[in-house]
């Protein structure tokens, strides 16, 4: 990657005015300015070696290269961010980083695309406050946000960065979206001859999960457009072979052999059959069969948002509109924003934004935030005093549950905001009882395969610290890897019942030993196992029997 800058030699650029006008003109291309020496393309290695002035007065006798401009400095993601010269570098790195998760429009073909998971703002719009890179990058053709009016003040439910939402501009459409999620199937042939079928999936075969997971299903194995689905739902009916050479022997025995591997919903969604298209490969007998399944998210408590400084914070209530506060003129704000985020972040920019896009609402023009050659805050302050506002961007506001106006002016605007992919719907994680892992016989671990949270170190130091005995006991015994043991009263060692005998058996003492049973952890029989299995012989002494 390579990026432009104007050679000084002596001093001075080599651009001259000359050169500016015969680009007007057409006489002469970018192309020619590289070719005449005037311009270079440097790198990361070569810039080490390079002073580079950031503007004509910065320039000294040591000065080898000129920035363009100096918003040549931010790639694609940073430049879209308004006033950034105004916040803290971190805060800039952190929107270069979300404004890749926000929703948009991403492509016009949308109906097309069947890649996993794709997301589709609604109502996507322009920012009233542009910068010079959202016009080369074509990002106001395709928005990544809405134009929320924002309001800085303290609320019980914005504390810690989260934000309250107007209930009213939510049911109104602000920030809905649309989820796609893509399921494929293939069909393949094997070594036998045998090959995949897609089809109805009969009620004996191996692995049929049960009637009332395949009721959507047409007879031709697939479901129809526009079915309503939710977890474990069958999308695909599909059969296969039989896995290992020992099923086939029960061909002879006239007993079903095929198994069912039918695509079913993952079993935290929900949504609607959008799509269904089977494709035919190269190879004539193999098919593939993609489903598209989309769900309506409408923002909810949990839903991530963020502005384009940094400032991320998750819904912490929505709040109908009658009891949210508004101005004198009776603007209520979509969005309270809680005033303690600000002063230890040193987001300026935002502050700059939500003041030069309510001077662009009411003059009705997109007004320039980019970095360094924005529109001047003086302008902005004459047209918010030309439109009637406070120069400042304060207001009068009245609470909207008691009515009485607020002691204090509150600043507000109007603010880009993004909604990001990170939404609750799609963390929401809990556990009852479920799966375990073979090895350990403790529960798995994620949430995709229905695992529970790590009870970890530090969550057992609170509970010993607390002297929480029992709870201690039922977190990491009852509720993990409780397991009865048989262990030999004389030896110490772990002993077994024999079912054909009905009887207890000691390896080392043989079939008349003495065995007693004991709950442990079944990770700490695996131990003792492990370390018999490397030579170490671990025996348990057991206390006299009360």
């Amino acid at each position: 990657m390579r990026r432009p800058l104007l050679i000084v030699e002596n001093g001075k650029p080599k651009l001259q005015r000359s050169h500016i006008e015969m680009l007007k003109k057409g006489e002469m291309s970018w192309s020619d300015l590289i070719y005449e020496g005037i311009i270079e393309l440097l790198d990361a290695e070569e810039e080490e070696n390079a002073l580079i002035a950031l503007d004509y007065d910065e320039i000294t006798e040591d000065t080898t290269h000129m920035e363009i401009s100096p918003i040549f400095l931010f790639g694609v993601t940073t430049s879209v961010i308004p006033f950034a010269e105004h916040n803290q570098s971190p805060r800039n790195s952190y929107e270069a980083a979300m404004s890749k998760q926000a929703l948009g429009y991403p492509f016009s073909n949308i109906r097309d695309m069947f890649l996993t998971r794709t997301h589709l703002l609604h109502y996507p719009q322009k920012p009233l406050v542009e910068t010079f890179s959202i016009n080369l990058s074509k990002i106001d053709k395709r928005p990544i946000g809405q134009n929320f009016i924002v309001a800085v003040l303290s609320h019980p439910y914005n504390m810690e960065d989260a934000l309250v939402l107007n209930k009213a501009s939510v049911e109104r459409g602000l920030a809905r979206s649309t989820t796609y999620r893509v399921y494929e199937a293939e069909t393949r042939t094997y070594s036998a001859g045998d090959r995949d079928r897609i089809e109805r999936p009969d009620p004996n075969l191996r692995g049929y999960r049960g009637d009332e997971f395949y009721v959507h299903l047409e007879e031709d194995g697939l479901i129809s457009v526009e079915t309503p689905v939710k977890g474990g739902d069958v999308l695909i009916g599909r059969t296969s072979p039989p896995r290992f050479f020992e099923e086939y022997r029960e061909l002879a025995m006239k007993t079903p052999t095929r198994r069912d591997t039918s695509v079913a919903l993952a079993v935290n969604e929900t949504g609607i059959v959008d799509a269904v298209v089977i494709t035919e490969p190269q190879e004539p007998s193999s098919l593939v069969i993609k489903v598209r399944v989309r769900d309506t998210r409408i923002p909810e408590v949990g839903d991530k948002f963020a502005s384009r400084h940094g400032q991320k914070g998750v819904v912490g209530l929505l709040v109908p509109q009658e009891d949210m506060p508004f101005t004198e003129s009776g603007i209520v704000p979509d969005a309270l924003l809680n005033p303690h985020a600000i002063p230890s972040r040193m987001t300026v920019g935002h502050f700059l934004e939500s003041m030069t896009s309510k001077a662009a609402a009411a003059e009705g023009k997109i007004l320039s935030g980019t970095p360094f050659i924005h529109t001047p805050v003086e302008e902005v302050r004459k047209l918010l005093i030309k439109h009637g506002f406070h120069p400042a961007g304060h207001e009068v506001m009245i609470n909207g549950i008691t009515g009485e106006v607020m002691e204090t002016e509150i600043f507000i605007g109007m603010v880009y905001y993004q909604r990001l992919h990170h939404m609750v719907k799609d963390k929401i994680h809990a556990r009852a009882r479920g799966q375990i892992q073979l090895l350990t016989h403790q529960p798995t671990e994620g949430r995709a395969r229905g695992g529970g949270l790590r009870f970890g170190e530090m969550e057992r130091d609170c509970l010993v610290g607390h002297g929480a005995a029992r709870l201690l006991l039922d977190r990491l015994l009852e509720k993990s890897d409780k397991t009865v043991v048989y262990i030999c009263e004389t030896c110490g060692h772990i002993g077994y019942l024999d079912a054909r005998r009905r009887q207890y058996v000691c390896p080392i003492c043989g079939p008349n030993a003495k065995l007693s049973a004991v709950s442990m952890s079944y990770a700490f029989k695996l131990l003792l196992q492990e370390l018999t299995s490397m030579c170490i012989l671990p025996r348990i002494k057991l206390k006299e029997r009360v």
